[in-house]
């Protein structure tokens, strides 16, 4: 309950510097997460009211500007009920990364307790999570001539095609990765080729095999499989009947959209219809699909979360 909460997060362990890879948590800190449409938002307002806190948003989405409804971005009416922060933080062209992301949030953080107020971060991606928890590992400099390679064959042979090269090399990384997931196939490509094989399998497996725990509470949001994918086919169709095409379109024409944007469900599909590629029925059915699956991940992952408390929906 939100009594309880309270009494959980009523302290915390002031420390006199905050890590450069990772936020400082305690237990001022409160974690809701849950995968795509299982509620978050709702639940994260009525938290915050009840404990004095400020939203942290964890959605690596959320952090564009201009790209609301197909991340589901608290409106300004939710906003006005709970203050927010990390959302709307860089152009839809950007490319922000998780280590930018821990880096806001840790000033953010500072700020809260300044002001005395306790920190609530409300999202559903489980690399921010994951990061927050057990920092950033350094990783080797990008080599653009190596990475536009890749992307060439990506756009040759198809994701797929450099997954199995990947699990040919590496199994035990491959495993951990979807095949659609240019993004994390490329960087660890990018890691093996520019550290080698030891600092690749450190990577692939940091903080699972001591399972650390994260220092304050983490909750899960945990809606019945039909029921989740109900609300994710009904959010779907109100994505597209309240404008994703528009604003897919308007963000193009504004400032362009970026490779992480563009991989968003419901933005690539969008993208793909403008372009002439799919119908509008199918990037629907499409957006669907990728949000199953989406959320079939995330189930995954915060399950290797185990410290965490289910909420049941």
């Amino acid at each position: 309950s939100c009594t309880q909460l309270y009494h959980a997060t009523k302290t915390y362990d002031t420390k006199d510097s905050m890590s450069s890879s990772k936020p400082e948590l305690a237990s001022d800190c409160i974690i809701l997460t849950g995968p795509t449409a299982s509620g978050k938002t709702a639940l994260g307002i009525r938290i915050a009211q009840r404990l004095n806190a400020e939203i942290l948003s964890a959605d690596s989405v959320a952090v564009y500007k201009g790209l609301d409804i197909g991340s589901a971005k608290p409106t300004l009416e939710e906003q006005a009920q709970a203050t927010h922060h990390l959302l709307d933080l860089v152009d839809s062209a950007s490319l922000f990364t998780v280590s930018d992301w821990l880096l806001a949030a840790a000033n953010v953080i500072q700020d809260c307790r300044n002001r005395g107020r306790r920190i609530l971060f409300v999202g559903g991606t489980p690399l921010y999570l994951r990061c927050l928890r057990d920092g950033l590992d350094e990783s080797p400099a990008i080599d653009l001539d190596f990475r536009n390679s890749l992307v060439q064959q990506i756009a040759k042979s198809g994701s797929k095609s450099l997954h199995n090269k990947l699990g040919r090399l590496r199994p035990d990384i491959a495993s951990t990765i979807h095949p659609n997931d240019t993004k994390r196939i490329i960087r660890a490509f990018e890691i093996i080729q520019a550290s080698g094989l030891g600092h690749a399998r450190s990577w692939a497996q940091a903080g699972d095999s001591e399972k650390p725990l994260f220092p304050c509470p983490i909750l899960v949001i945990d809606q019945p499989r039909k029921i989740l994918n109900h609300r994710i086919h009904e959010r779907v169709e109100t994505m597209f009947e309240s404008g994703i095409v528009e604003e897919t379109e308007a963000a193009e024409q504004q400032c362009g959209i970026g490779t992480t944007a563009a991989q968003a469900a419901g933005y690539k599909e969008s993208l793909a219809f403008i372009r002439g590629e799919i119908t509008r029925q199918e990037a629907i059915t499409k957006t669907k699909q990728r949000t199953r699956q989406l959320a079939k991940r995330q189930r995954t992952w915060f399950r290797s979360f185990s410290d965490a408390v289910w909420l049941s929906g």
